[in-house]
């Protein structure tokens, strides 16, 4: 009682000019005013006390929780609920339900620092406040404020208790750390006033917490009550310095912590919540602030073992407080609230400055007319595709390089790199590898001992580790003394890439960085963060994040390497690079629609634009047998894809070397040619489809037998130096029959017309020239100068050579050549019969390097930082030469049809664009205009190839429609 007359003693005399600072009377409007005073005087005693309480509510509690939240809110008139763990629609019926039993729409509150997901279920989760603090641009900040007080006005909440203006400068932190956004006054405060205009933007209210300040504790308020021996000197230059910028710029509410401060209130062992002379003096009357003071929840231990509940309510109340928060028995406080009253300890003037500001601040955030939450479509509102945009923005834009000798992310000249991956920590890393191999062939490394893993190591150029550590604000992510021995022996002997998928303060275990090459930070374990790193590594990004806070002496806040870029393919949401996620989604019934009526047993989709992708997906199973399901990673029998991913761009580099015109004669290319009728064919109509070639001749049917079998003549069942060449499992074509097509080919008829026929014998010469002018096969050709440093690791011939069958879905059941299940063998008879190795056909990849290949294209021969062929080179092969003549194709290129005349594409792409199609159902497609790379794989033929229904049905044609709908910009 002592105290509290104290209280009331200084309360008394500072109540007018409290009253003069914050009176409510001084910023109400007059309809306002109207709403306060006439709610205000409605309200009995008790009924405006009870305005002062904001109790906890859970949706993941039972029955008797829930009964017991109705009781405080119709017998008690609770002015609020603070929501903690649960589920949005339970949180949003639950809210429904209590304000309709409320006399006067409730506050609803929530902790939501990073987003509703900290504390509900099936929400969006955005990087926490540490994340955020590496982030650059505070236009990001605020849209992500913006968008947390969107879903939060969905959800019918009003206050976010954030943003948090706690300056971390203590690493051993127990319970601010990733809540914080760093370690620097300015940087922090930055980040927090960003955060709280796009929060107040939306008209929800934000929260600055924990005043004083929490960061530099070395304990919990929820467990004790931490001790700050700082100066008021101090506390003004550092902890104050955010909130005084926010009051200036209109903050609604601060949050006022558990802590003990001698310097600001000298009685010993009392926490700031209750303090007079830190809520009252400090806060409303030297920093002028008005707004709406909250206490930090009153059940934490920091207060709650200093004073019983009801009296620590009340002390709380006298201090200044205007919201009581997480009140333990609002039945018994209410009670010493009457008696104070009573005993004039507590006036009708300090009830009345709060209860109205309270209600004032019901008024601003529309509660004066309240509408329940709309439960329709909640789930879909609350994580919609905007989010995810953002996310990648603010990830984009928070990853940080600490270290980068010899500039060795992003990694270049992949061709003379072979990348290990080595994940340490417990939690997932699937995404960061997968990505990664989406830029190179990395291989993950895993053994039991350290010895056997560094054995395995050896064969390797470049390590990257990753630290993988369970996405949890108040987690450990400390490194085991295991894994901080597994990473400075790695380092010891290999160029390492340490990538940390975990607080920043992980890396004050590595004592020393001295042999490790490269150090990157992505702050947090999730997939977008798994992305972007790995787009970063490879150079698709460079980093722009600067370091939150010190780590030892090794590396000082704000410190941060900014990292170039390549122009390799990144990865992105539609929306981010100008289109429809919503439209692209019609691809999934397309593709649907194709496997369900068996058009194709499984199929692979990417679309990018703007070098980003923005879609992959695999459909469907590798055959009708739904044995196996199609994964981005399988690879598919391209076809004639092969033309423009293999023999095309060879052509173009030997072009581009001065090496071959246009106008060289097949005669001159290839000896063969040479007295024939066809030594006069230039180079330039072969591309074009127009040397009056046959369409094609059925090369295998002279090898078999009058049954229809392979002839015991040409083939035998087991490999030797006289039957080389594998057509399919088991069975081998002699050595010289690949001479045989030449022959063949130079033997046949030519066309008496020079107009447009499409053949595959120009592709299956250019690749015999190809060979015999450069002395190396086409397909070591390809792998070195293109594959290889394009990093499409997934493209080859013969692919059994290099993977496992089990990676590849069939192309069909052949009855009538090979008798057998055509798997890992080349489709094309012609080419199965040039060893799998053709100019025509042959190759096999999936979706992704294809997509590589054609943004090489798109950027006019340049890709990762490397220039394949010039851009003159690119123009002059992607020009249509003879479109007046009624051929729409390139040199090599196929090009979009001229006018109605039946075709390739949509008939919906710029004329300036170009790809190819292939017999087993693939197609890829790319255009200068929009910047657009469309890849589509599957094997149509299985189980045999009969009638091209995919074609028929305008599949790959009606996806790439959708494409060009979804273009927003």
């Amino acid at each position: 009682m002592k105290r509290l007359l104290v209280i009331l003693f200084l309360f008394v005399i500072g109540a007018a000019s409290a009253q003069k600072a914050a009176g409510f009377d001084d910023y109400a409007s007059p309809g306002e005013r109207k709403w306060v005073d006439s709610i205000y005087n409605s309200l009995s005693f008790d009924e405006r006390v009870g305005q002062l309480f904001m109790v906890a509510a859970y949706s993941n509690k039972d029955s008797t929780h829930i009964k017991g939240i109705d009781k405080l809110v119709r017998d008690y008139k609770v002015g609020g609920l603070i929501f903690f763990q649960g589920g949005p629609t339970r949180q949003a019926r639950l809210t429904n339900r209590y304000q309709a039993e409320s006399k006067v729409p409730m506050f609803i509150g929530i902790d939501a620092e990073w987003g509703l997901s900290m504390r509900l279920d099936s929400t969006y989760r955005y990087p926490w406040n540490m994340t955020l603090g590496a982030v650059q641009d505070m236009k990001l900040i605020e849209k992500q404020g913006k968008q947390m007080a969107i879903q939060a006005k969905r959800m019918g909440i009003h206050f976010n208790f954030g943003p948090v203006l706690d300056i971390n400068t203590n690493p051993s932190n127990p319970i601010i750390g990733n809540r914080s956004f760093g370690e620097d006054k300015i940087n922090v405060t930055d980040r927090a006033l960003a955060l709280m205009k796009g929060i107040q933007s939306e008209g929800v209210f934000a929260t600055g917490k924990h005043f004083p300040g929490h960061g530099d504790t070395g304990t919990d308020s929820h467990t004790t009550l931490p001790y700050l021996p700082f100066s008021k000197e101090r506390l003004e230059d550092v902890e104050f310095y955010p909130y005084k910028k926010l009051f200036k710029e209109g903050l609604s509410s601060i949050m006022v912590a558990h802590l003990n401060v001698p310097s600001i209130e000298p009685t010993p062992n009392y926490p700031t919540s209750l303090s007079y002379n830190v809520i009252t003096n400090i806060v409303q009357k030297e920093m002028g602030f008005k707004g709406l003071i909250f206490t930090d929840a009153l059940n934490m231990k920091g207060a709650s073992n200093f004073m019983a509940p009801g009296d620590i309510d009340l002390e709380a109340f006298l201090a200044g407080n205007d919201v009581l928060l997480f009140a333990e028995n609002v039945p018994v406080a209410i009670e010493k609230f009457r008696q104070a009253y009573t005993d004039s300890v507590l006036s009708e003037e300090r009830l009345q400055h709060s209860v109205k500001k309270i209600l004032a601040y019901k008024y601003r955030v529309g509660l004066n007319k309240y509408t329940p939450i709309d439960i329709n479509n909640l789930y879909s509102d609350l994580n919609g595709h905007e989010y995810d945009d953002l996310n990648y923005q603010l990830y984009e834009n928070a990853v940080t390089v600490l270290k980068n000798d010899q500039e060795i992310v992003p990694v270049m000249e992949l061709e003379n790199e072979k990348i290990a991956y080595v994940k340490l920590g417990d939690d997932d890393g699937s995404v960061y590898l997968s990505t990664l191999q989406k830029y190179a062939d990395v291989t993950e490394v895993k053994e039991d001992s350290l010895q056997l893993l560094t054995t395995r190591l050896k064969d390797y150029s470049t390590v990257i580790v990753g630290y993988h550590k369970a996405d949890g604000a108040w987690k450990k992510h400390d490194l085991s003394a295991k894994e901080l021995v597994w990473l400075d022996t790695i380092a010891k002997n290999k160029r390492v890439i340490f990538t940390v998928f975990a607080k920043p303060y992980t890396l004050n275990a590595v004592k020393n960085f001295a042999n490790i090459e490269s150090v990157v930070l992505a702050y947090q374990n999730n997939a977008i963060s798994q992305t972007v790193a790995a787009e970063i590594v490879f150079g698709a990004l460079g980093s722009k994040g600067k370091l939150p806070v010190s780590i030892g002496t090794a590396y000082k806040v704000n410190h941060g390497i900014f990292t170039k870029t390549t122009n390799r393919l990144g990865f992105t949401t539609p929306e981010n690079a100008g289109m429809n996620s919503v439209v692209l989604q019609k691809i999934d019934l397309l593709a649907k629609k194709a496997i369900d009526e068996k058009m194709t047993p499984g199929l692979q989709v990417i679309v990018a634009r703007k070098g980003k992708v923005i879609y992959q997906k695999s459909f469907g199973y590798h055959t009708y047998e739904n044995d196996m399901k199609v994964k981005d990673t399988d690879i598919y029998d391209v076809a004639s894809l092969t033309k423009v991913l293999s023999t095309l761009p060879n052509i173009m580099q030997l072009f581009d070397k001065g090496e071959l015109k246009l106008d060289d004669r097949l005669g001159d290319l290839l000896p063969v040619f040479a007295k024939t009728d066809k030594r006069k064919i230039l180079l330039k109509d072969m591309l074009l489809h127009q040397a009056r070639f046959q369409a094609w001749i059925p090369f295998y049917q002279e090898t078999l037998d009058s049954e229809k079998h392979p002839d015991s003549l040409y083939y035998r069942r087991s490999y030797s130096d006289e039957f080389p060449h594998q057509v399919a499992e088991n069975l081998y074509l002699r050595k010289d029959y690949p001479d045989t097509i030449i022959a063949r080919i130079a033997d046949s008829k030519l066309l008496k017309k020079k107009e447009y026929k499409y053949s595959d014998f120009s592709f299956i010469l250019l690749k015999e020239y190809i060979e015999r002018h450069t002395g190396k096969k086409i397909d070591v050709l390809s792998d070195q100068q293109f594959y290889k440093p394009l990093g499409a690791a997934h493209t080859t011939y013969n692919p059994l050579r290099k993977f496992d069958m089990a990676v590849i879905p069939p192309t069909e059941i052949d009855k009538y050549f090979r008798y057998q299940v055509i798997q890992g063998y080349v489709h094309d008879m012609a080419a199965a019969m040039e060893d799998g190795v053709a100019g025509h056909a042959g190759l096999f990849s999936n979706a992704m390097d294809v997509a590589k290949i054609m943004q090489m294209y798109l950027q006019q021969g340049n890709y990762g930082g490397k220039q394949y062929f010039s851009a003159k080179t690119f123009d002059t092969f992607n020009t249509c030469y003879a479109c007046k003549e009624g051929n729409r194709r390139g040199l090599g290129f196929d090009k979009p049809q001229i006018g109605n005349n039946p075709g390739p594409t949509c008939g919906c792409v710029s004329k300036s664009s170009f790809g190819h199609t292939g017999f087993t159902g693939t197609m890829t497609w790319a255009d200068p205009e929009t910047g657009i790379v469309y890849v589509f794989l599957s094997n149509r033929t299985y189980p045999e190839a009969g009638e091209n229904r995919l074609s028929k049905e305008n599949i790959r044609e009606d996806i790439q429609k959708v494409i060009e709908e979804a273009i927003i910009e």
